[in-house]
């Protein structure tokens, strides 16, 4: 009986180490110090206890031991959940873009009087859009990607989309087939320009890149997934779609189609036909030199035929299941992650592939949602696209946000498996972003106080004047009603005109909200400004609140300008552009106060990239500017530029960028208006802007409080 109740003991032992398997855990300890400064980590206490799981859900307790704030969680992610979690509902402190670290050390950190456990709904918890590896990281260094990586966790994120290195890849795939540097050269993208290269529109636009940019990314790619993984996610990688160099049929002797031409000028890559003999010899040697990288992964991200490329010769429904096999092939555990946008995924497509095989990521759920068909029983996720091109605006669908999600829980309970961010571009309106990646542990009936506890977790007092303001932007530009691509645009951005009805091809500057709740939200916030002015999180929302009521009111005002033009009002006409213009640089000094808001931080993170490698030049630095400014501006040649609408796609009211590059174009039209001469044309409006994207001098970001600059304009404008 000794023997047998010592076996018992040494079990029950073995159970209770399983059930709490680690305690403290050394990646969330390096996280908690990195985003609280050193030793913040001996603040909590924390565990992963794999018992607490409801139904094998993720799950995360918040309580206290020991005179501290102790949470546990059934995995690594749920884990970092809750200490996000805790750190917005019971710290008040909120990490954001604007400000992604805080000082624990000095902050109360209370202890909960009884224990709040939450469990998630979503098993998958998507981040990412192959165009925001353009739009906003491509020119991040390690100390940046290290931040986003926690923000990340502390939000929950347990599938981000990963595709820095996917060039190291290919350029070691495309030495071993045979090609030469020069034309490896003309086939991979510039740093600006790879996310459209890995969607298959385009070659070669923005190269070529030196080998030490190739250097630096393969180092970039292992941190960076070193970090993710240590954090407990499971990276999304880029798997083999079928695509090759455009050369490939007379290079490689293979059986290739031409998927034709994108946005006008750029020709897409060659698409590897499925019937080819070598299909899975290609795809087998592409996966060995990734797993080379990037190790091997659950997740294989792949769209074959992205935004309208020709399927001409194609037989589909054998293309997308010759991908499949090949991804099962290399790892047998494996799903496909797909985007759901315009015709994709095509039924051969839903046809090809059993259920179980992919993640469909139903793109944009909040404006256009294609999830309510159920997509043939395959599994998918309910995601949020709410910025496009990396556009500057405060724009969103708060409450139809968190309306949709649990509809869409609610009608397909099997296979609505999570959520998913797919911005094109990030760093802009954080309230949507918490309030996404918090959906999948709430309770339906919490949402209608969600903004209330928002506000208090953002600047850590309770204020009913900020709890207005937020309620009034919820009400208002944050309840996009129609199902637009992003912001309306702000007209000062676009090329000038007397009848701007869109900066950029797909988007339009028409208010869907009333402008005068906005101006309320931004008078209420200044309410505080005594009280909260240095708080970075309220320096940040002011001036975007404030920048959003000029922007509205710069809209009426190109109205009133046109009105003036049209009767002839010559004295009226020029006092209104001059206000106009005005306006322009009040907008950029404001802005040039804040770093989010401010070009200095975009051009000096691309030079700085030559920083993390050794033996680059200024003419490396410059390169890389030109890449960076040029995607924010004409983003291609003159064609695609001009015959494909690209031109301004990516335009942003940054500090800097509106006093250098949009206020000339409105300066230049007036004066020829006001003159009599004809104004520029689109070819003379892009030789312009193309002038522009190859200066190389940085814009000063102001040194002024942005609150006082804040108060300044609105009191001088409303």
């Amino acid at each position: 009986m000794k023997h047998i109740r010592y076996f018992i003991g040494i079990i029950a032992g073995i159970l209770l180490l399983t059930a709490c398997s680690d305690r403290n855990p050394e990646a969330v300890t390096d996280m908690l110090d990195r985003i609280g400064g050193e030793g913040a980590s001996g603040l909590f206490e924390t565990r992963i206890s794999r018992s607490i799981s409801e139904n094998g859900e993720d799950t995360f307790i918040i309580g206290s031991r020991n005179g501290r704030p102790y949470i546990q969680g059934s995995s690594l992610s749920a884990l970092t959940t809750g200490i996000g979690w805790y750190l917005n509902h019971y710290a008040h402190i909120n990490i954001s873009w604007n400000n992604l670290t805080a000082d624990l050390k000095t902050a109360v950190l209370p202890l909960p009087e009884k224990e709040e456990k939450r469990v998630s709904s979503a098993v998958h918890r998507y981040y990412l859009n192959y165009c925001t590896f353009s739009y906003s990281m491509a020119f991040w260094e390690k100390d940046r990607w290290q931040k986003e990586i926690d923000w990340m966790a502390l939000h929950g994120i347990n599938m981000p989309l990963m595709l820095v290195g996917t060039d190291v890849v290919w350029k070691n795939m495309l030495e071993e087939a045979g090609y030469s540097d020069e034309e490896t050269d003309g086939f991979i993208a510039g740093p600006g320009f790879q996310a459209w290269w890995l969607m298959n529109n385009l070659e070669g636009w923005g190269g070529p890149n030196p080998d030490w940019w190739y250097e630096r990314q393969e180092d970039l790619c292992r941190f960076i997934l070193g970090r993710m993984r240590e954090l407990g996610m499971e990276p999304v990688l880029p798997g083999y779609s079928g695509m090759l160099p455009n050369n490939a049929a007379e290079k490689m002797g293979v059986n290739v189609s031409d998927p034709g031409h994108w946005c006008a000028a750029f020709r897409r890559p060659a698409f590897l036909q499925p019937v080819d003999e070598r299909f899975g010899e290609i795809a087998r040697m592409y996966y060995r030199h990734l797993e080379d990288l990037m190790g091997k992964s659950r997740y294989y991200s792949m769209d074959p035929f992205h935004e309208g490329g020709s399927t001409e010769g194609v037989d589909v429904k054998a293309a997308y299941k010759a991908i499949y096999d090949q991804m099962k092939a290399h790892s047998p555990e494996a799903s496909w992650v797909i985007q759901s946008w315009q015709e994709n995924p095509r039924r051969e497509a839903l046809e090809a592939v059993p259920q179980g095989g992919y993640v469909i990521l139903d793109l944009f759920s909040d404006g256009s949602p294609k999830w309510h068909d159920g997509y043939e029983g395959h599994d998918f996720l309910w995601c949020m696209l709410h910025n496009f091109g990396g556009r500057t605006g405060m724009h969103g669908r708060l409450a139809s946000t968190m309306e949709g999600y649990f509809d869409a829980l609610e009608k397909y309970t099997e296979t609505m498996k999570g959520i998913g961010a797919t911005p094109e571009g990030i760093e802009t309106n954080p309230i949507l972003y918490d309030a996404l990646y918090e959906l999948p542990w709430m309770r339906k009936e919490e949402c209608s106080e969600w903004v209330s506890s928002y506000t208090s977790a953002r600047y850590g007092i309770s204020s009913k004047t900020m709890e207005e303001a937020w309620k009034l932007l919820a009400d208002s530009v944050l309840d996009c009603p129609t199902d637009q691509q992003g912001v309306s645009e702000a007209v000062v951005c676009a090329r000038p005109s007397l009848n701007v009805k869109s900066v950029s091809e797909w988007s339009t500057c028409r208010i869907y909200h009333d402008p005068a709740m906005v101006r309320q939200a931004a008078a209420a916030m200044l309410k505080e400004k005594e009280n909260l002015a240095g708080d970075p999180d309220y320096g940040h929302d002011v001036v975007d609140v404030v920048r959003q009521a000029l922007t509205d009111s710069s809209y009426f005002l190109l109205e009133r300008i046109a009105e003036c033009h049209e009767i002839g009002d010559r004295k009226g006409f020029r006092e209104s552009y001059e206000a106009f213009l005005e306006m322009i640089t009040d907008m950029d000094r404001l802005l040039s106060s804040t770093e989010l808001f401010s070009m200095q931080r975009w051009i000096s993170s691309a030079r700085g990239v030559c920083d993390e490698a050794e033996g680059t030049t200024e003419e490396d630095r410059d390169w890389m500017e030109w890449n960076a400014r040029t995607l924010i501006s004409t983003w291609g040649p003159e064609g695609a530029a001009e015959k494909g609408h690209l031109h301004d796609y990516s335009n942003r009211q940054w500090g800097g960028m509106l006093k250098s590059f949009y206020l000339p174009r409105w300066e230049m039209f007036f004066k020829a208006l006001e003159n009599g001469k004809p104004v520029p044309e689109s070819s003379e409006w892009f030789r312009i802007e193309e002038s522009w994207t190859r200066r190389t001098d940085i814009p000063e970001a102001g040194m002024e409080n942005p609150a006082d600059i804040a108060e300044e304009l609105y009191t001088k404008y409303f």
